[in-house]
């Protein structure tokens, strides 16, 4: 049938609009780049959407969306960084540092496909969430980051070590609309209001950012109350 591809088509969308990312990219144009990867981002949440809808998943299906995710949150924010070091520095080995960010990814999105406790939360940043920040951060402040390259450069490391790190990170699938049963989703939208009105278009990498305290101060909580209850 033909409901049945409707997911996997969804999900080339995502791929297409990865390599449209990544040339822009290359071309130093980060603003295409960065909506390029944000359209990514939202094909990549409807094809799973459309196939829990039509209850159209398979096998196929998961690791073509695995392999659009290296391209449109691995290989595109490695290109922009890529891309913004050339330009900044005299080493030239430096800009292949920005590579670390798809290797790192494509581990990340390998631990995802075998890890058995992410159905209902992460561990670890998702790809996703990691490549928004790239674009977000680049495309608002490029200026900053080429003054402060040891900062670009302890970032990389930073965010290389959250993708594939045991820190549990909170999805934004709502379980239902109650507040008691989705008060890290409604606290963290409430957040990324506050900040899109402040920032408009600068405000992705620090929502990115916002996502990550959030659930490092909920891992934290949750492991209190844990500790708590074996005494």
């Amino acid at each position: 049938m033909i409901k049945k591809h409707i997911p996997n088509f969804i999900t080339c969308l995502n791929l297409f609009s990865g390599c449209v990312a990544v040339y822009f990219a290359f071309k130093g144009n980060y603003q295409t780049a960065f909506i390029a990867i944000l359209i990514a981002g939202i094909f990549d949440f409807a094809d799973g959407f459309a196939a829990r809808m039509l209850k159209a998943y398979s096998p196929m299906g998961k690791e073509l969306d695995s392999l659009a995710d290296v391209i449109s949150f691995g290989m595109a924010p490695g290109a922009i960084v890529f891309s913004l070091l050339s330009g900044a520095t005299m080493y030239e080995w430096l800009p292949f540092l920005g590579f670390l960010i798809p290797v790192f990814s494509g581990l990340r999105l390998a631990k995802f496909n075998i890890d058995e406790r992410q159905t209902s939360s992460f561990i670890g940043l998702p790809v996703p969430a990691n490549a928004i920040f790239w674009a977000g951060i680049v495309y608002s402040f490029p200026v900053f980051l080429l003054g402060n390259l040891w900062m670009l450069l302890i970032l990389i490391v930073l965010f290389c070590y959250f993708l594939i790190s045991e820190i549990p990170m909170f999805s934004l699938k709502f379980k239902n609309i109650a507040w008691k049963n989705n008060q890290m989703q409604y606290i963290f939208l409430i957040g990324c209001i506050v900040l899109l009105i402040a920032l408009q278009l600068n405000a992705f990498a620090p929502i990115i950012s916002w996502y990550i305290l959030l659930s490092a101060i909920n891992a934290l909580y949750l492991a209190i109350v844990n500790h708590k209850s074996k005494i």
